[in-house]
């Protein structure tokens, strides 16, 4: 059974190295702890306060005022050694002017390039400079002092002056340049990344300890981070929605470096941002709003993108091996070479058209799909058109493509290679005369040791001489000629074979390509999909506002449950159709459904919540949208766009509502609601982190199972949970039922 240390103070405790798998930090005081290496698979640390404990502050405060003091002596040094220009000892001088110059040249170069790596390069390569300059600067002085021992002191007073003046001088030009500096980190200035780091890395010492820990799938909702050390952690899947001070926490080299990254982590928005070729595997986006964002070449590998909208966003070159899209919206991506496979989900996914390339200023066309601009993919029809052969060996030629030795070269690594069961679905002319040849094989073939082989015959028949290869040839049959023109036809007409290759010389039809979506054997995670015809098939429709419908008469002695739903135009795009179904559909099948009225209200407003709630007078509200942490709940506004209902606004609605007995927040993050309401409310469930389509749907089936079985709303809420659970789903512990 997992441990519970919900709310309680565990400042200092170490729990190196322990199993706490799913254990509950909600609330906890977690300051100065140590889970170092703990194993902390779906642990719940929302709301928990991490960080410095207080004599640790202390301690920081004093080094740092050490370092403060240090910092001014030094400063008034170099003032001091500024002012020997004024020296009548030309000995002294130089000092002085050599001591200026370095001066000025490190204020230069720090306001114009700032503290980074490339400064700390350079201060190092210039260390051995300095070396020399210093000991050159001791002799110096020794012989400096050497000569005034022989002379009269006062010829020193005499031509040494202003070094007070110059001194405090020098120390508030550098104070003055340090508080420039540390604003400037403080903005976020990549200039001044190393100078951040530096103070992040100091100022978490001592602090909360997550390094080498597993923190897979565990919950940072609303917890206050600041210096915390992450480094080493694995961070894959762990929610960070509304989280504190992430931005001051020790990273290492998680993603959580990256700023945008904990930008979209902590408030899910990511409009346009630019995430292209990082490393982004693992993290978690749930209910991120990405649209327009770019991820050319990035890593999305395992990363959580369920329900996130990414409409028009540009997945160029992304890896996406075990991606999650559940319930994503797509539309009008750029998917030109994604690279999906066979763990990639794209259950649920919604997705109106796509474009199979990125535009250029050379070929603007985009390859829309479907090809008719009136036409868009009905449910569920994107996952059948997207589903590719992930099953397959990409054999990419460059620097002069020999179609001969290809043919050779792919027929011999067929002989050799049986049980690879090797068949041609692609080809494809790339920019230069480059080549792609895509096979599929057998789902137990070893890619990377058969690309190995063909290569290697590849390069040695291109460098054979003409006569050698006309022996070769010789000793093969037919299909090696058939293949060859087959690769010279896809370089002469850039587009793609979009039929299986069966090895027995078959050619394909030049008059026109067609794409089914049963097609075996084709492949789209390249972009394979380019066909001349798209054949489609629009089932989608249309979910009717049943609001101003005419409600049937409540049974007598019945209650009522009201289901509220929203879904605004600019958030992702929520199956509430299905989820009111599956409640409808479990009452009308229960036991006692007499003792049930179902109403509903569709796309509402503020005024539509109140105005229901009169009208119906419900024992059991239901609301089914988005919801935004702290911030409140997402209902409509009079154009359909979202507005955010406060918490405290929302509480205080349902106050005035005495006889509603149990209310269900179905949107990610609206824990923070239901302990608003539930001050006013017997029974209140909200979701304590970000929660899918899917299981959403799952826990609504079950709890309204069990309440139209004549169940307690605690037994309900048990079930709607181990519904989600029995259906393999990990967010089961996403519902938190709270009671007045």
């Amino acid at each position: 059974m997992p441990q519970d240390f919900s709310g309680q103070n565990l400042r200092g405790r170490s729990f190196k190295g322990q199993n706490l798998e799913r254990a509950n930090f909600s609330c906890a005081d977690i300051r100065g702890a140590n889970f170092t290496g703990a194993n902390l698979i779906g642990a719940n640390f929302s709301r928990a306060e991490a960080g410095l404990q207080k004599r640790s502050y202390i301690v920081h405060c004093s080094a740092l005022l050490l370092l403060t003091v240090v910092f001014g002596l030094l400063s008034a040094f170099s003032g001091a050694l500024t002012s020997l220009i004024f020296s009548s000892i030309l000995g002294l001088q130089v000092i002085g002017w050599l001591n200026l110059i370095i001066n000025i040249a490190v204020i230069v170069i720090i306001i114009r390039h700032g503290i980074n790596i490339n400064f700390a390069v350079a201060v190092a390569t210039a260390f051995a400079f300095t070396l020399a300059f210093a000991f050159t600067l001791a002799f110096a002085v020794a012989f400096i002092l050497a000569t005034f021992s022989n002379s009269d002191t006062n010829g020193i007073d005499t031509d040494v002056f202003g070094i007070l003046p110059t001194a405090v001088a020098g120390a508030v030009i550098f104070v003055s340049l340090s508080i420039y500096i540390v604003r400037q980190a403080m903005k976020r200035d990549e200039k001044y990344f190393l100078v951040r780091s530096a103070a992040i890395a100091f100022a978490s010492y001592g602090g909360t300890s997550f390094r080498n820990a597993n923190l897979t799938s565990a919950n940072f909702s609303q917890a206050t981070l600041a210096h915390t050390d992450f480094r080493g952690a694995n961070l894959t899947d762990t929610c960070f929605q509304n989280a504190k001070k992430l931005d001051c926490a020790r990273p290492g080299s998680t993603y959580l470096e990256k700023l945008k990254v904990v930008k979209v982590l902590t408030t899910r928005l990511g409009q346009n941002l630019n995430f292209d070729r990082q490393d982004l595997r693992g993290v978690n986006f749930q209910g991120a709003y990405l649209e327009d964002a770019s991820f050319v070449g990035a890593d999305l590998s395992n990363a959580n993108l369920q329900d996130v909208n990414l409409s028009r966003a540009k997945l160029v070159q992304t890896q996406l091996d075990n991606t999650n899209f559940t319930g994503a919206t797509l539309t009008g991506a750029y998917i030109e070479d994604w690279n999906i496979t066979s763990s990639t989900n794209f259950t649920g996914v919604r997705c109106e058209y796509v474009h199979m390339r990125l535009p250029t200023k050379d070929n603007p066309d985009p390859h829309r799909k479907p090809d008719n601009r009136e036409e868009v993919f009905g449910d569920g029809e994107f996952g059948d058109f997207i589903q590719p052969i992930f099953d397959t060996l990409d054999l990419y030629h460059s620097q002069g493509v020999d179609p001969r030795a290809i043919a050779i070269s792919f027929k011999q690594l067929a002989e050799n290679n049986p049980d690879a069961e090797l068949e041609i679905v692609a080809m494809e002319k790339r920019g230069n005369g480059n080549f792609l040849l895509r096979a599929k094989t057998a789902p137990d073939a070893n890619k990377s040791v058969l690309s190995a082989e063909y290569f290697d015959t590849y390069n040695q028949i291109k460098a054979l001489p003409e006569q050698d290869i006309k022996l070769l040839l010789a000793e093969k049959d037919n299909q090696i000629n058939r293949l060859e023109n087959m690769v010279m036809t896809a370089l002469e007409r850039p587009s793609f074979y979009a039929q299986t290759y069966n090895n027995q010389g078959d050619t394909m039809p030049e008059s026109k390509k067609v794409f089914n979506f049963d097609q075996k054997g084709a492949d789209f995670s390249g972009g394979f999909v380019n066909a001349d015809t798209v054949n489609t098939h629009n089932i989608g429709a249309n979910i009717t506002n049943n609001s101003q419908e005419q409600q049937p008469e409540t049974k007598t002695g019945a209650k009522t449950i009201l289901i509220l739903a929203a879904n605004p135009r600019g958030t992702s795009s929520l199956r509430l159709d299905e989820e009111v179904r599956e409640i409808e559909d479990g009452l009308q099948r229960a036991k006692k459904r007499e003792l049930f009225n179902l109403k509903q209200r569709w796309a509402v407003r503020v005024q539509d919540v109140y105005q229901a709630l009169l009208d119906y007078k419900p024992q059991i509200v239901h609301f089914s949208g988005h919801g935004a942490g702290e911030d409140g709940l997402i209902l409509e506004d009079e154009t359909g766009n979202l507005q955010l209902v406060n918490t405290e606004a929302l509480a205080q609605l349902f106050k005035l509502f005495s006889g509603i007995e149990c209310i269900i927040l179905n949107a990610c993050y609206s824990e923070a609601q239901a302990t608003a309401i539930v001050k006013y409310v017997p029974y209140v469930v909200g979701m304590n982190k970000a929660i899918g389509d899917r299981a959403a749907i799952k826990f609504a089936t079950g709890f309204y199972n069990a309440i139209g079985a004549g169940k307690s709303i605690e037994f309900a809420y048990e079930l709607g949970c181990n519904v989600i659970q029995l259906e393999g789903i990990l967010e089961h512990m996403a519902p938190v039922l709270l009671k007045k």
